[in-house]
């Protein structure tokens, strides 16, 4: 499985504040180490990775967390809560 976390840089140049404060949670959490990959979707850049990513996906919100799994399937999270509950807390649980 591997899991990204695509994060938004506005058409102003600034981040995205609840991209900011959902990267702050992972981080106060320790949940960062179980994302393997952050990407940018940068709005001055329709082609920047995670522009392409939202595109690809259908996703207008950010932040969001991409997980791609073994098989080819993939599934899009937009709301952090779930993502950890249904992700993250897997993991955790498989390791312990």
């Amino acid at each position: 499985m591997k899991i990204i976390f695509v994060k938004k840089i506005k058409a102003d140049g600034n981040a995205c504040k609840k991209c900011v404060d959902v990267e702050k949670r992972l981080r106060d959490n320790d949940q960062l180490d179980g994302i393997d990959e952050i990407v940018i979707a940068d709005e001055r850049d329709q082609n920047s990775p995670g522009m392409q990513l939202a595109k690809l996906h259908q996703v207008d919100v950010a932040p969001f967390f991409l997980v791609e799994q073994d098989d080819g399937t993939s599934r899009v999270y937009t709301i952090y809560f779930q993502f950890v509950k249904e992700v993250l807390q897997g993991l955790t649980k498989k390791v312990a």
